[in-house]
């Protein structure tokens, strides 16, 4: 019978009125530009060659061809989908459907690179990187797949050709929720990185079933919703249950002999066991047919379902081992200030990394390789304490089900492991209670306790009859609680151990881990952060990249030094015209957004003064409160006076135990109708708080901002990543001497960055001298002011005792970040930012020159660093990289061939 023809859709275009097909033929790997289709009876023949002697004509044939890249090959594979894998038509489909359909096509065509490339690493035995993380902030997936493979163009004409602009089918992707902030985005630039530098790696994480929250603002406070990332499913991610994994919790620690040789070994048993199922998600490098994989661990109960029971009429306890086990990859970050909370964060922290070191393992036996050459075949690299456990876990694994004795083990695992710290802040190194630690990991503790034990024996070897050093190097803490120093474990398991930016580095040697740094000279060593130039560059400011292309050509984008031939060139009145359109332009994107999603008008011509990271007392979102009501103040009393428009804008969340952050957000919103409601500042002077902030959300805001506020307490940043993409898109930083500043700074100049504020040793010598903050406030009436208005209620009305919190940190805790002391300096830094910024041709040429030179900023440098002088990873050689339309033979023929 025959099938009916749909009607077109009124309005639709005619090339889309027929149905669609996708093509029967791929192009062939070997040429790759071939569209053409194949025959029904060639489609038959092929499909005989299938049996008997055909079979490996057959399968070469399917392996050694691509799907096409054009718009129209691409518009029948989104058909295709539409119809086959979604169940839907273009009469129905809703713009998620659009969505997924177009993405499930583009996975098409990472899929046929990601099996080449898995198959070329494999069979090349390359040492693979192996980078464990908590967090991972990838942002959305479409739109990077698309600029990897080269497919923008074909794509936006694909959609064009249904009536829909791509941009439209990019924003329905959701964020994926797997991270909180900086840890998380720098995990996904170092994935995209060692992609793009052909290096073979798999990224471990956690699927969490939520992200850390929704931000809502209700009267001006933070409210916290689930993150249900998940709800419309993600098409980039495989399942892989016959990679699944069992992991134990609790039980008991039994002792044995072992017959063969009589040693002494150990058995867990009992307990409670948890089903880590991977998840895996394609990471493609930039044009180089390169695809590695981010593997992300779901928990599932061993036990699904006890129908006993249920039958029985408990109904609740027939699944309560279910729910149990799957609270483990439930949510990001479980509150741990009670007790509950605490102990589910470790077992989350604890089942990703057991989960992934027995696929490491596995992969490693896989080989035929001996364990003793796991070393040279696999690079763990921990992002912070988080995944510390690995060690003591890589231990248990080789000795208790291995059968190795703990001097081999030691040998294996000490030289696989690497540990990146990201923080200086003692209260934010991991600890963890003995006795929690003991009863959730028994094993574990032993193993820690043994580590601890020969690590102290070797250190009094080295100084005899100095315990006081004995005890601060312990791993083991003992007061005032009996706790596991995570970062002294991940210290003494590892080969090497880095800090993220100079001064970061510096603090860790001098302060922090001073003692293993005169321990072990070698060990500590600096590896400054970077960002993505295809995400926060590329992808995030097409505006800016064109100019960039036209100047420089499209090579910058794999090697971001080459911004700096940008520097000659940066008094050019057409590039500076080019350069005021583009970022003009960013701005009217940028307040079209706020204006639809808020209902809130943005002057594109005012100074756009953007604070935008994690809401926290040491980043000082506080001081740039302050600056904006002493600002309030001056129109007030002056209206008429001169001065510069300006948006004083923040975004980020607060965690949501954090009381005085979120009184920090109802600080903001406070002022910000203060300051909307006065008429005498209308047109000068804004203050906005954007919610939900994320990585969407900051792509629309980088290119946007004027003026990059990184104003925290000199010597508490690690290094930051947010203001080297505010540096990248031509923004002007006013800062102190933190973290990365120092270095970013120095790259672009003195004379195009605002320095305020006391630097790191001045700070810890105000504290050791005693702090007076009520000094600095009658020292400068402005402030003086703007605290007597928040402690009057100027800016919550009805309730004048709401920010006495925030005060009482200040005047009373002794100002501990320094935001009293460092306030009258930050008003001339942004009195000197005024005046830059009145003078269009000087700010335009300061903001070319940090585009220019912040090439070294890049996170291919940052991951080619650790690859020469911590993995001992080398780039692979021409032809072991990953597929492309151009190559001759596929990856997978010449793997089958070694």
């Amino acid at each position: 019978m025959a099938r009916p023809r749909r009607s077109r859709t009124p309005g639709a275009p005619a090339r889309a009125s027929a149905k669609v097909k996708p093509p029967r033929k791929k192009v062939s790997k070997k040429t790759s530009k071939t569209t053409a289709r194949t025959s029904p009876g060639r489609a038959a023949g092929r499909a005989r060659e299938a049996s008997g002697a055909g079979d490996e004509r057959f399968w070469r044939r399917v392996e050694e061809t691509y799907l096409p890249r054009d718009a129209a090959s691409l518009l029948a594979s989104l058909a295709h989908h539409l119809e086959y894998d979604l169940a839907k038509t273009r009469h129905d489909a809703t713009p998620m459907d659009w969505w997924k359909g177009l993405a499930l096509s583009v996975r098409d065509r990472v899929m046929e690179l990601w099996n080449d490339t898995r198959l070329k690493q494999r069979a090349s035995g390359a040492k693979r990187v192996y980078y464990l993380s908590l967090e991972y902030l990838p942002g959305r997936l479409l739109s990077n797949a698309l600029l990897a493979l080269d497919l923008t163009g074909p794509a936006r004409e694909a959609a064009a050709r249904v009536g829909l602009a791509l941009e439209q089918l990019i924003d329905a992707e959701q964020d994926p929720g797997l991270g909180n902030g900086g840890l998380g985005r720098l995990a996904a630039c170092f994935m995209d990185s060692l992609a793009c530098l052909g290096l073979p790696a798999v990224g471990y994480g956690m699927r969490y079933d939520y992200g850390i929250f929704e931000q809502a603002i209700q009267d001006g406070f933070q409210c916290e919703r689930p993150d249900p990332w998940l709800r419309h499913g993600y098409p980039w991610e495989v399942v892989r249950p016959e990679r699944s994994c069992t992991v134990r919790f609790y039980g008991h620690v039994y002792p044995h002999q072992d017959g063969a040789d009589g040693q002494l070994g150990f058995r867990w048993e009992e307990g409670e066991r948890v089903v880590a199922l991977p998840f895996d998600v394609p990471v493609p490098g930039y044009q180089n047919g390169v695809v590695n994989t981010l593997r992300l661990w779901s928990a599932r109960a061993a036990e699904e379902f006890n129908l006993g029971l249920f039958n029985q009429g408990e109904y609740p306890l027939a699944v309560q081992e279910k729910v149990q086990s799957e609270n483990l990859t439930k949510v990001l970050y479980p509150k741990d200030d009670i007790a509950p909370g605490k102990e589910l964060r470790l077992k989350q922290e604890y089942f990703f990394v057991s989960a992934s070191l027995q696929d490491i393992l596995r992969r490693h036996k896989r080989s035929g390789a001996p364990l003793a050459a796991l070393p040279a075949r696999a690079a763990i690299q921990l992002n912070d304490t988080h995944p510390a456990l690995a060690i003591p876990e890589l231990m248990r694994l080789l000795m208790d089900e291995e059968g190795l004795g703990w001097d081999e083990a030691w040998a294996i695992c000490a030289p696989c492991f690497g540990y990146t710290n990201h923080t200086i802040m003692p209260e934010a190194l991991e600890r963890w209670p003995v006795e929690l630690l003991g009863r959730v990991l028994p094993r574990h503790l032993q193993i820690i306790y043994e580590v601890n034990h020969r690590f102290l024996e070797h250190v009094r070897r080295l100084r005899p009859g100095d315990e006081a050093l004995a005890e601060r190097l312990s791993i083991v803490e003992e007061r005032p609680q009996r706790s596991v120093r995570m970062a002294h474990l991940a210290i003494v398991g590892s080969h090497a151990v880095n800090g993220v930016a100079a001064l970061h580095t510096d603090i860790l040697r001098r302060r922090v881990f001073r003692d293993f740094h005169e321990l072990w000279p070698d060990r500590l060593q600096n590896k400054t952060n970077g960002v993505t130039p295809r995400r926060w560059l590329r992808l995030a400011n097409p505006r800016l990249s064109a100019i960039l292309d036209a100047e420089l050509g499209e090579g910058w984008v794999r090697d971001l030094e080459r911004l700096r031939a940008l520097e000659p060139r940066a008094d050019a009145p057409r590039l500076q015209r080019a350069w005021r359109a583009a970022r003009l332009a960013n701005k009217r994107a940028l307040a079209a957004l706020v204006q639809a999603r808020h209902g809130l008008r943005l002057d594109p011509g005012a100074l756009f003064d953007m604070h935008i990271k994690r809401i926290h007392e040491y980043k000082r979102q506080l001081l740039a409160v302050l600056h904006a009501i002493a600002l309030y103040n001056r129109l007030r009393a002056g209206p008429g006076r001169p001065g510069v428009p300006r948006v004083v804008l923040f975004a980020g969340k607060a965690a949501p135990g954090y009381h005085l952050a979120k009184l920090v957000i109802r600080l903001i919103h406070g002022v910000a109708e203060v300051v909307r409601r006065e008429p005498r500042v209308a047109g000068r002077l804004q203050v906005v708080f954007l919610p939900d902030y994320g990585v969407s959300l900051a792509q629309r805001l980088f290119p946007a901002a004027d003026l990059s506020e990184q104003i925290s307490t000199a010597g508490y940043e690690a290094s930051g990543t947010g203001n080297m993409k505010f540096a990248l898109n031509g923004a002007l930083t006013i800062g102190t001497l933190d973290g990365a500043n120092v270095e970013i700074r120095e790259a672009v100049g003195a004379e195009n960055f605002f320095l305020f504020g006391l630097k790191a040793e001045e700070v810890l010598e105000r504290r050791r001298q005693g702090r007076r903050p009520w000094d600095a406030v009658e020292a400068d009436p402005e402030l003086g002011l703007a605290l007597e208005q928040i402690a009057q209620g100027h800016f919550s009305p009805g309730q004048p005792e709401l920010f006495q919190p925030l005060l009482e940190a200040l005047l009373d805790g002794g100002d501990r970040y320094m935001v009293l002391a460092d306030f009258s300096a930050y008003m001339a830094a942004q009195a000197r930012v005024e005046e830059a910024f009145l003078d269009r041709v000087r700010w335009t040429r300061m903001s070319i020159l940090n585009t220019a030179r912040c090439g070294r900023f890049s996170s291919d440098r940052s991951v080619a660093e650790y690859a020469r002088d911590i993995w001992g990873v080398l780039p692979p050689a021409a032809g072991l990289t990953g597929g492309t339309r151009a190559r001759g033979t596929s990856g997978r023929a010449r793997a089958r061939r070694r």
